[in-house]
């Protein structure tokens, strides 16, 4: 028997083989052993890392179309992308807890990173381990991402020999994370930005190359980066020879939720994730107009924000440590909002 699949419909319509303005969300039945999308010009199919940020007080209302607990992926390529990334940094002692938390509610997308000053990768896995184990998750259903940090993020633990290469730190910091993650493989390696706000510097360009290598051995399915701009963004997709599959940037309403970056990168095919989306913008999150369209579905505002991101194409992160608030952030897929109310969020913070 088929099981739900929650597909993001993202170049042409089906029937009038026109591009389609917005990307549209479908949930289908696909037995595990069909190719879905294979052979089908018309459609892209990418399965969405949906989230949400903080902690607020949303109001969890599910609806008939699926359960909160459902967390089917879809083979992509070289990706088995999840719905949702569950986000870990800055939760220390409690990681293991949480992240233990977060696969036991559905999720089955993790976000890392080798940078002990923010993030505590090792009990990630452990986690991880502890799920397997139990017979909860097997690796397959699992989408881990995690990321190489330059030093300058980093704090005294580092997780490679700073006085070596570029090339070689990257090749080091992906080897603890196999060990931290107890994998063979990651699905996706994310550069933790570059090292230098304006332009691409000589161990950017070092970083990426063996973030490459990475990827031709197989042992990363995809690459990406983070904190990037616009400009480096295009400059990195010029000249990289492995264009990166995702783009994970703090989102800010003022500015346009960072609608040039997100163009370019749906331009592209590259997909875009988005993350503070709710400390990120306070000021938006209590524009009455915000509220009324809440109302309007009977949502929180949190849930609208979420669900204006996944209508946009975003695909943003969570990192509540609230079982509740986990099951809320999985309740968004039985509404849709409207042009208008779409437009109106796109524009808020902007008048």
């Amino acid at each position: 028997m088929g099981s739900l699949r929650w597909l993001r419909l993202a170049v042409n319509h089906p029937h009038t083989d026109m591009p389609l303005a917005e990307p549209t969300f479908q949930a289908v039945s696909i037995h595990p052993a069909d190719k879905a999308g294979k052979g089908n010009r018309r459609t892209n199919w990418l399965l969405c890392l949906l989230s949400v940020e903080v902690d607020l007080e949303p109001t969890c209302l599910s609806g008939p179309a699926m359960s909160h607990s459902q967390h089917a992926a879809i083979s992509t390529g070289d990706v088995d992308q999840i719905r949702f990334l569950y986000g870990t940094a800055w939760k220390e002692g409690q990681t293991q807890r949480l992240v233990e938390l977060a696969l036991q509610q559905g999720f089955r997308g993790i976000d890392t990173a080798n940078q002990r000053k923010h993030y505590c990768e090792a009990a990630v896995g452990q986690a991880i381990a502890v799920a397997i184990n139990s017979g909860l998750v097997t690796r397959d259903d699992l989408f881990l991402q995690t990321k190489f940090t330059f030093q300058r993020g980093q704090d005294h633990r580092l997780p490679y020999d700073p006085a070596a290469p570029i090339a070689v730190q990257v090749q080091q910091s992906f080897e603890r994370s196999l060990e931290h993650l107890g994998t063979t493989f990651i699905d996706s390696y994310l550069l933790h930005g570059p090292t230098q706000r304006i332009g691409l510097a000589a161990d950017d360009w070092s970083a990426w190359s063996a973030m490459e290598v990475l990827h031709d051995s197989g042992g990363v399915r995809s690459v990406g980066i983070s904190n990037v701009s616009l400009e480096q963004l295009q400059l990195l997709c010029q000249q990289c020879r492995v264009r990166p599959r995702f783009v994970q940037n703090r989102c800010y309403a003022v500015h346009g939720w960072d609608r040039r970056v997100r163009e370019f990168c749906r331009a592209l095919g590259i997909i875009y994730q988005g993350f503070s989306l709710l400390t990120g913008n306070p000021d938006v999150l209590a524009r009455p107009e915000m509220l009324k369209i809440a109302n309007r579905h009977q949502r929180s505002v949190s849930q609208i924000v979420f669900r204006f991101a996944i209508d946009v194409g975003m695909l943003p992160l969570t990192g509540t440590s609230s079982a509740d608030h986990m099951q809320a952030d999985l309740a968004i897929f039985d509404f849709n909002l409207d042009t208008e109310e779409i437009q109106l969020i796109e524009k808020l913070a902007l008048t």
